[in-house]
């Protein structure tokens, strides 16, 4: 975990979630449930959390959910796919999460597919 803590200083617990998207946490339970988010277990007491940049202006980030799909089908683990779209890629160049939150899915979207292969 202390990788992710390296690259992803901002979390936030199901209920700050619920509250920056304006609906009840068992609607933030059902998204993660759905692919929509993702959420890790961490802190003391351990409590699940989401990335603080997969939310922006209140929103889930555009195109996360189609992304995330694309590396789960791939087989990646939940920090896996994390430490992907948090790392910062010199080629890209930036990191996915940035690119997505810009709305700009094309060459993230292929990266992830060419992963999953």
């Amino acid at each position: 975990m202390n990788d992710l803590d390296a690259l992803i200083p901002d979390w936030l617990t199901l209920p700050d979630v619920a509250l920056r998207l304006d609906v009840e946490v068992s609607r933030v339970r059902r998204l993660i449930e759905d692919g929509q988010l993702v959420a890790v277990r961490r802190g003391e007491p351990t409590v699940r959390m989401v990335p603080a940049e997969m939310l922006a202006d209140d929103e889930i980030t555009p195109h996360l959910a189609g992304t995330l799909t694309i590396l789960r089908d791939g087989g990646f683990e939940d920090e896996e796919l994390l430490t992907w779209l948090f790392t910062e890629d010199p080629t890209l160049p930036g990191r996915p999460i940035d690119h997505l939150r810009r709305g700009q899915r094309g060459e993230v979207r292929r990266r992830a597919l060419a992963l999953a292969l």
